[in-house]
């Protein structure tokens, strides 16, 4: 695993310790135990994993996840800090990275920003930078479906351009690498970015899907 997925792993474990099992998310109505399962099922147990994606087998990935999300919270959380197993294909550097980065940061302030009162945590240079070339390289894919224009800009990292404009106009989506992430994964009420455009085009981006899925 290298250094950002690795850091956001180990980050959500200590604060899955911190708050315990029965801790809101943001993904309603998963508890802490439910996400924590979550992410075992989807780098152990690939005959469940697809689960997520595909209907047919989402009865079999309920069953496995409610199995794990019953163990001791401490072996539960061991299972996510250690990882997948040898032969998964995340053990390779580059899989990591490109895979585990969004979904461990995403996950985790999912943890965070459920907490009431919450406040943004330092994220630093490096981690914003990995963020940064994580979501250009995903971001038309997370903004397909808006039907609107997009482009993004950070303070820090210039702009790209994901989305040609339409008939609505084109939307600017400025704020740091991790809330823009954020965004394009769908957690529009906690992401900190500006949405500027014409009147329609901020309007038709409110009501277009985000994410992957």
């Amino acid at each position: 695993m290298t250094r950002c997925a690795r850091s956001e792993r180990a980050a959500l474990c200590d604060t899955f310790e911190r708050v315990g099992p029965d801790a809101p998310t943001l993904c309603s109505p998963w508890r802490t135990r439910d996400l924590a399962a979550h992410l075992v099922v989807r780098e152990r147990r690939p005959d469940a994993a697809f689960g997520i994606w595909l209907g047919p087998l989402e009865r079999h990935n309920k069953h496995v996840m409610d199995g794990y999300a019953g163990m001791p919270w401490g072996e539960l959380v061991d299972l996510v800090r250690t990882g997948p197993p040898r032969w998964w294909f995340t053990r390779v550097p580059s899989l990591d990275e490109r895979t585990n980065l969004p979904e461990f940061y995403i996950h985790h302030e999912d943890v965070l920003r459920a907490r009431p009162g919450w406040r943004k945590r330092e994220r630093g240079a490096e981690l914003e930078a990995a963020l940064w070339q994580s979501l250009s390289a995903t971001a038309r894919l997370m903004f397909r479906r808006v039907p609107v224009g997009v482009v993004l800009v950070t303070p820090s990292h210039g702009r790209q351009a994901v989305k040609a404009p339409t008939a609505r106009g084109t939307v600017v989506l400025r704020g740091e690498p991790g809330e823009l992430m954020l965004l394009a994964y769908g957690r529009r009420d906690v992401a900190d970015v500006q949405v500027t455009g014409p009147d329609e085009a901020v309007t038709g981006f409110g009501l277009g899907r985000l994410g992957i899925t």
